[in-house]
């Protein structure tokens, strides 16, 4: 069964890992060694979670990279599907 919506990942890290323990962008930022525009990004949707962003969340967080990719994975096939129809492809078979 498919998710309707899911959130952004970046919702998810707002929401249930930098508020519970008040931190800010900046200082959360400064933790994952990378810029306050990059993680801005990804906190406001703007921005996707990458693999090497995956693992730095999995160290800063004692979460696994497994699944801040399955959340982005999740969250841009969603979004993917629903321009289904638009898509001109052909279908292709062995014959």
């Amino acid at each position: 069964m498919k998710m309707h919506n899911p959130p952004h990942p970046g919702e998810i890290l707002r929401d249930l890992c930098l508020a519970p323990l008040d931190l800010t962008v900046t200082d959360a930022a400064r933790a994952l060694g990378v810029s306050r525009k990059t993680l801005s990004g990804i906190i406001n949707g703007r921005a996707g979670i990458s693999p090497e962003m995956a693992v730095r969340l999995s160290l800063a967080f004692g979460t696994s990279a497994e699944s801040w990719m399955n959340q982005q994975i999740k969250h841009d096939l969603w979004h993917a599907e629903r321009s289904r129809k638009k898509l001109r492809v052909t279908r292709l078979s062995a014959a």
